[in-house]
This record gives C-alpha cells, structure tokens and sequence, in this order.
C-alpha cells in the first residue's frame, strides 16, 4: 500500500497538474478537434470501401453473397468514388478543422482561418502542373503537413494581427468585408513563404514529402509493441484515469495523426490488392486494448451484474448498456474505480495483457489488420469484425480478451465485493438505498 500511495501522489501531484495543462493547450485541444471535422467524412469512406469489397469468394454460391459481388462488379467505379474522393483529400479537410478550432481559441475569425489554412496546404502540398493539382499529398501521407500548415497560418496571422500589421477598414464597414481585407497581409505573407521552393530546389522533394521523411520513424515505431504499451499503459492513459483524470482525450488527441496516417495506407493497400502493411490503428486501440472503455472494464461490469453486493450489482446493471457502446464513465466513478485500490492493478493489467495478445495474433497474420475507421461508440465485438473488413476472426479474438479480463478482473473484484458485503451488512439501510 505505501507503493500504491506513493504512486498516487506522484499522478496527483506530479502528473495530473501537467496532464491538465497538456489537455487544455490550445495547439492539443485544435489537433482533437481537427481531427473531429474530417472524421464523419473517413467513417463513411471507410464503409464505402468495405462495401465495395464484399466478404465473400469470387466462386461463392450464397444467393446473398453473389447478388452483392455482381453489383459491386458492374458499378464499382461509381461505388468507390465516394471513398476516392473522400479519403483522397482528407488532409485538406484536417488542414481546415485544425486552423478553424485553433483560430475560435484565439478568438480570431475562424471561417477565414480555415480557407487561409487550405491556401497554405495546396502552396505546399501539390505543385500546379497544366492546370492540375496532383492529389498525392492529400491522403495519409500530408496529415503531418496539413497540421502544420495549420498552426503556421493561424500563429501567422495572430502575429501580424499583435503587431498590428494588417489593414483596418472604418467601423462602418460591414464585419464580414472587414474580416476579409484583415486576411490580406497574412495571405501576401504565406505567398512569399519560400520554405516549400527551398525544399523543391534542394531536396527534390514536396513539403509533405520532407514531413513524411521526419515522422517516418515515428510512425513505423508506432506498430512496435513497447510503443503501443507505452501508449496505452504505462506512459499516461491508465494512471490518469485511476487519478480520475479523463486521459482518453489527451492521449487520442496526440495519437491521431498516426492513428489516421495508418488506417490510410492500409485503405489504400488493402483498394489495391496489396499486403495491408501497418497494425496500430483506431480501431486496434477501441477493440483490442480498451474493450468497454478506458481499463477494459466491460469486464468488470459483467462480474458487477451478478454480484451479491447491491452496490455493485445496481452500478453494474446500469454500467452495462453504456459499457457495451464502449462509455465507461458509470462503472468508472459509480463503482467507484477511480482512486479504488482493491482494482487498480486489473485496470492497468486488462489492457496490457490484450495489447500483448492482440499485437500477437494480429502481426503474426491470425487476425486481419483494420482497414476502416469506425465509430468509436461502435459494440467492440461488432467494431472489431467492420473495421477489418468483417473478417470474424476479429469478433472472436475480441470475445477471448474479454473472457481474459474477466480472469484478470475475478480476484480482485472478491476482493472489493467481499469489502463492500461488509459494510453492506453493517448498515442494512444504505445497502437498499
């Protein structure tokens, strides 16, 4: 227990205070947010692409599964132009949310922001040729550049604006012609931006070319398993959230980048027929590693459902449902699991143990990599199997980690339940209430 206490001390009081900061940092809060405007578009995408893969064999006789492929054969390419389209410039679409969320926390007009933000991307990630933008950077490959570019327009514009280097219209001027003239010098600064021409002329590369280079490391270590371990576990996600500390939003937001750059070239492999090439997804994260939410804890519920404790019995039933859509807020302080000691050690280990065993038969090949991007609300047993194209397999590795956590879970739960029938039967009145 001096451990324990001492551990939690260090979340509370080392940790936490940083991890508040870090959550509320405005460049942090726009990369979520961002990262929120271009997700309904990726999710139907991401549905549009199964659908055009139906999971069945070119021979197969199922009346169902062979109406499916015909179809798909005879109007593919008007099937997949969503997905094309969609997944195709999807950094643009970040590029816009990232500067639209940073600009309304610097109270500066974010609608301009956004299209100032989109002018900067295209300087940089497409080279204009005979009227035409090759959309190669506009896919996983520019996310990098499209947050960069995000945050150069926006800190640009807000420096020119302090220093009062702009041009200022008579109050009479109706706000939105103001607003534009406001966003001449900043697009006149970001024309004569030579860092793109310097790159092309000694490096013979795009912007987002140099970026990709710079984060390729991260993002192939990204699928090693001391790094998702890291991630989800020892790093900050758990810790934080036994501190009572929502650490999903801070650490998903970080993530993302790598999460989308990802699932896209996995998309984009798995449209062409080639090997599906990377493991640490979205999708990986909600289904795999935090099966009911943050500590795996739709296992705890499960145990809750049946015990003899009314107290956990009563939160339990009530936890389910959420639990199941993966919102684990009700089990996590109605049980409570936040600052509980008898649980903290199955709340980090869950989630560890699937990590292992998922990146197991998963990079071995036994399960199929994700290729889709799926709400996160999304039943893990379900969310599992659509985002890997409906490959079961998924579904039923998803099945055993929980039946894992349950055993991880059982000990520890007596434990506490055994805690709580005691205080249970010294005080009848509070057990019914």
């Amino acid at each position: 227990m001096k451990l324990y206490d001492q551990l939690m001390r260090f979340v509370e009081h080392e940790l936490g205070p940083i991890a508040g900061k870090l959550g509320t940092q405005r460049h942090v809060v726009a990369l979520r947010d961002g990262f929120l405007v271009a997700m309904p578009f990726i999710i139907v995408g991401s549905f549009i692409l199964i659908f055009a893969n139906p999971p069945f064999s070119a021979d197969t006789t199922n009346a169902f599964g062979r109406a499916w492929l015909d179809f798909v054969a005879a109007h593919r390419p008007t099937i997949v132009m969503p997905w094309t389209m969609i997944m195709g410039i999807m950094s643009l679409f970040i590029a816009m949310g990232v500067a639209y969320s940073l600009a309304k926390q610097y109270q500066m007009d974010p609608i301009g922001a956004a299209a100032l933000s989109a002018m900067s991307f295209l300087l940089v990630a497409a080279s204009e040729k005979g009227w035409a933008l090759p959309l190669n950077h506009f896919a996983g490959t520019g996310i990098f550049t499209a947050i960069l570019a995000a945050y150069f327009s926006v800190e640009l514009t807000r420096i020119l604006k302090k220093y009062n280097i702009t041009i200022r219209m008579p109050e009479q001027v109706p706000p939105a012609i103001a607003a534009s003239f406001a966003l001449l010098v900043p697009v006149l600064a970001i024309f004569l931006t030579p860092l793109s021409l310097f790159v092309q002329q000694n490096f013979s590369m795009l912007l987002p070319e140099a970026v990709m280079a710079l984060f390729k490391p991260l993002v192939s270590a990204s699928n090693s398993l001391p790094a998702i371990l890291g991630a989800t576990w020892i790093l900050i996600s758990q810790l934080l959230w036994f501190a009572g500390i929502h650490s999903a939003n801070i650490v998903v937001g970080i993530l993302s980048p790598i999460f989308l750059t990802n699932i896209a070239a996995n998309a984009a492999a798995y449209a062409a027929g080639e090997p599906v090439p990377n493991l640490f997804t979205q999708p990986f994260w909600d289904f795999y590693i935090f099966i009911g939410g943050a500590g795996a804890t739709i296992a705890l519920v499960i145990l809750m459902c049946f015990s003899k404790s009314v107290h956990l019995r009563s939160v339990g039933r009530m936890s389910f449902f959420p639990g199941l859509f993966q919102i684990n807020e009700p089990v996590m302080f109605g049980a409570p699991v936040v600052l509980n000691a008898s649980l903290f050690l199955p709340f980090v280990l869950a989630p560890a143990f699937n990590a292992i065993i998922a990146y197991t038969a998963v990079s071995t090949g036994l399960i199929d990599k994700a290729i889709a991007v799926t709400p996160w609300t999304t039943p893990a047993l379900i969310g599992a199997a659509w985002s890997a194209s409906w490959a079961i397999k998924a579904s039923i590795l998803t099945a055993i980690l929980m039946v894992l956590d349950i055993i991880i879970y059982y000990p520890f739960f007596l434990v506490y339940k055994h805690q709580l029938l005691g205080e249970e039967s010294a005080n009848p009145a509070a057990a019914t209430t």
